[in-house]
């Protein structure tokens, strides 16, 4: 199995679109910090993003797109001294628009998450990932967003549901890309993509995660020795072939246990563990509770 499509697929990645913005002359939006992670692409004209806590803007060209990975505020502007406008005032229906023209373009959205998207994904990533419309490799996101774009503007039957999955398939292509462009950028499982050793020992747990994997196994499939394959594993992931194996099989586990009723005993079977108490103990030493207790809590969130 590919790590990057089982972690999304835990998550239950979802996307929404938000109103398109127009804008010229002299102009600033400044947005709240998201709930989930943000995206806006440029369409036509250029502008800069600013983000909080980050040192320099980025320049957007046409064609470029953004995620904004971490819940901070942002601006969007052509001018820095422009007086800035909050973006709740011009949003809530049809197209925003801000200053004095439409010579910029944006298409905005963003991808909600499961419960533990932070510790699996969002916390391995940059705050910011920009994909410039010059890069070779950007051409998959860029024809989603152009059909994203299509979509909005000429409302076909089920446009808005069409445009949200070709939003995922942006999102995929970009963190493919950035995982690709920019590996020490990224941390844990996803900076053990840019090892092929390291990355064989993920696919082999993703694909068989109930099978009693050893470092030996993991190290013969990648043609390499053990104590290689544990320095290298080690190196790139931040914790040995092992430990990543247990933390991905209670990742699964809490999984299951958000989402039906199947007893705790079963669960553990599926996963790996030869009985409910191991895996209790396991859960309890990654989770910091026992399985019943998170059960019990993602039933409270729901209410």
């Amino acid at each position: 199995m590919d790590p990057l499509q089982d972690v999304l697929s835990l998550l239950g990645t979802t996307s929404y679109l938000s109103a398109g913005m127009t804008a010229g002359g002299s102009w600033s939006v400044t947005f709240e910090p998201p709930a989930g992670v943000k995206f806006n692409a440029v369409s036509r004209g250029a502008c800069r993003l600013a983000v909080d806590g980050l040192p320099e803007a980025v320049e957007l060209a046409e064609g470029d797109c953004f995620l904004l990975t971490q819940p901070r505020a942002f601006q969007l502007y052509s001018d820095p001294a422009a007086p800035s406008i909050p973006a709740g005032t011009i949003f809530g229906g049809g197209v925003a628009r801000a200053g004095s023209g439409d010579e910029v373009a944006l298409i905005g959205g963003g991808f909600s998450f499961g419960a533990r998207a932070r510790a699996l994904l969002l916390d391995a990533l940059p705050a910011v990932i920009h994909v410039p419309a010059a890069a070779p490799e950007a051409a998959t996101a860029l024809w989603a967003l152009g059909q994203i774009d299509t979509e909005l503007r000429h409302e076909k039957p089920a446009s808005g549901l069409v445009a949200e999955h070709l939003a995922i398939v942006m999102l995929i292509q970009i963190l493919r890309l950035h995982l690709a462009r920019a590996p020490g950028s990224v941390a844990g499982w996803a900076a053990g993509l840019a090892d092929p050793v390291v990355a064989s020992a993920l696919r082999s747990v993703h694909a068989h995660p109930a099978y009693p994997w050893t470092v030996a196994e993991l190290a013969g499939a990648a043609a390499v020795s053990r104590s290689t394959m544990a320095a290298r594993f080690r190196a790139a992931v931040g914790r040995g072939p092992l430990e990543y194996l247990t933390g991905w099989r209670i990742e699964l586990a809490a999984d299951r246990l958000r989402r039906d009723s199947g007893t705790v005993a079963a669960i553990a079977r599926e996963v790996g563990y030869g009985s409910e108490s191991a895996l209790s103990v396991a859960f309890k030493r990654v989770m910091g509770v026992s399985p019943a207790t998170y059960r019990r809590q993602a039933d409270h969130s729901r209410l």
